[in-house]
């Protein structure tokens, strides 16, 4: 949660990271139950700096960044108080012939909980292509090092994306 004198004062730093103003409720410790709701959380904030009205959002988005691939915005599934989101590039398949199919890499399966103003990561490409993400699927099997990994992969992501420049705007259709 956000310390109250800092909350409203973050309202006037449109683009800066605000993650680090996050204080935690509890210790939390890397690998921890805690720590994963306090990444849940930056990870809410990153992703609202990423797509201005969220909550208003459906349908498929892409996003063109100057020096970056473009990046799709799918709103997947809608409820009162969530979505289901994937965030994705979608990459040209060498591989085949005709070169009409597409590989999604990262894809990325999110759900958003407006009301507890949390993302978590429910899954993500299940065949990675390259080696690092298979080695740490294979060394973080257990169901908290699981969501640790998917959700520090998220939390890093989109640093990544607004650092180049990546943006949705508030006009999303309905």
């Amino acid at each position: 949660m956000l310390a109250k004198g800092i909350a409203t004062s973050l309202w006037y730093i449109p683009n800066m990271l605000v993650d680090s103003y996050i204080l935690p409720e509890c210790i939390v410790h890397p690998g921890s139950f805690g720590g994963l709701m306090v990444m849940y959380e930056a990870n809410y904030i990153k992703l609202n700096q990423l797509v201005q009205r969220l909550p208003e959002c459906s349908g498929h988005r892409l996003s063109h960044a100057p020096n970056g691939c473009n990046l799709h915005l799918i709103i997947e599934e809608r409820t009162k108080y969530t979505c289901h989101l994937r965030l994705t590039y979608l990459f040209a398949d060498d591989e085949n012939a005709d070169g009409k199919e597409t590989i999604a890499d990262p894809d990325l399966l999110a759900k958003v909980y407006f009301d507890a103003r949390m993302v978590e990561v429910k899954g993500w490409i299940n065949a990675h292509r390259h080696e690092l993400l298979r080695e740490l699927g294979r060394r973080y099997y257990r169901p908290l090092d699981l969501c640790w990994t998917r959700n520090i992969m998220l939390n890093k992501w989109l640093d990544y994306l607004l650092d180049q420049g990546h943006h949705f705007p508030g006009d999303c259709p309905k």
